[in-house]
């Protein structure tokens, strides 16, 4: 299984969100830190989640983090967080 589908069912199972969109945006840091050849290194996660109500931005990319502990150790180098509770602005 690649590395974006893995992030997104742990995220979906984690969180319930209402909107989840994962993006790979390896092609954009080639040449910079933690790329390396066939990507999977930099990922972009937009989030909304009842689960994050009342959380601080902090706690929300803690909550994030935990549950994508084995990639986050593992082959990704970069995660790039929007996590928002329904109703709020990004």
């Amino acid at each position: 299984m690649n590395t974006k589908i893995a992030i997104t069912n742990k995220l979906r199972e984690a969180f319930s969100p209402e909107s989840l969109d994962v993006s790979d945006e390896s092609h954009l840091h080639e040449g910079h830190a933690g790329h390396r050849p066939g990507g999977e290194t930099h990922f972009r996660v937009y989030i909304v989640s009842a689960a994050f109500e009342g959380k601080t931005r902090i706690q929300r990319h803690r909550m994030i983090n935990s549950a994508l502990a084995a990639e986050l150790g593992g082959g990704v180098h970069a995660l790039a967080i929007s996590a928002q509770a329904p109703g709020e602005r990004a």
